[in-house]
């Protein structure tokens, strides 16, 4: 199943995902490295890292929203793809939380709730990343149809199915 929103022939959602997931998770980094060093400058970048994750966890949820919509009801993929984007949109709630709490601080630094609302939040974005990796890799949400290893550049259009390459030893 292809996705539906695409950009110069590729799914736009997992263009958008890498960065939120390293903004997010490299904040939570930044911020158990500063709770042994207390170095101010680490909750800053961490502080603005959080902003800018949750913008762009909010823009990536709605690509992959529109892709979710397009996936037969009744199948695995689409409780598989729901559980993926409830529990992302948990991740950034639960970092929108841990950025709030951080808004009163000296130097933004993260109070303890906000420090375990990342980290959880972390840890529940590992399991909704497996969840994403079954849909694409398992599944086949968002990989095009004529997908395969001879398939002409995404540029050129629709890649055509054709027999599958074999190896000699």
């Amino acid at each position: 199943m292809e996705s539906k929103a695409k950009l110069a022939g590729h799914a736009v959602h997992p263009m958008l995902i890498t960065l939120p997931l390293g903004l997010l998770g490299t904040a939570v980094i930044f911020d158990i490295i500063r709770a042994f060093t207390d170095e101010a400058d680490l909750a800053v970048a961490s502080f603005y890292m959080v902003a800018a994750g949750i913008i762009g966890g909010l823009l990536a949820a709605v690509f992959g929203l529109w892709d979710w919509l397009a996936i037969p009801a009744g199948t695995r993929a689409k409780r598989i793809g729901l559980w993926h984007g409830v529990g992302n949109v948990v991740v950034v709630v639960l970092f929108a939380g841990s950025w709030l709490l951080r808004r009163g601080q000296d130097n933004y630094a993260p109070t303890s709730p906000a420090l375990w609302l990342g980290i959880i939040a972390v840890l529940l974005a590992l399991a909704t990343a497996w969840a994403g990796g079954e849909l694409v890799e398992r599944l086949g949400v968002g990989v095009d149809e004529g997908a395969n290893l001879d398939a002409p550049s995404s540029l050129s259009g629709p890649a055509t199915t054709s027999p599958p390459r074999t190896v000699e030893p």
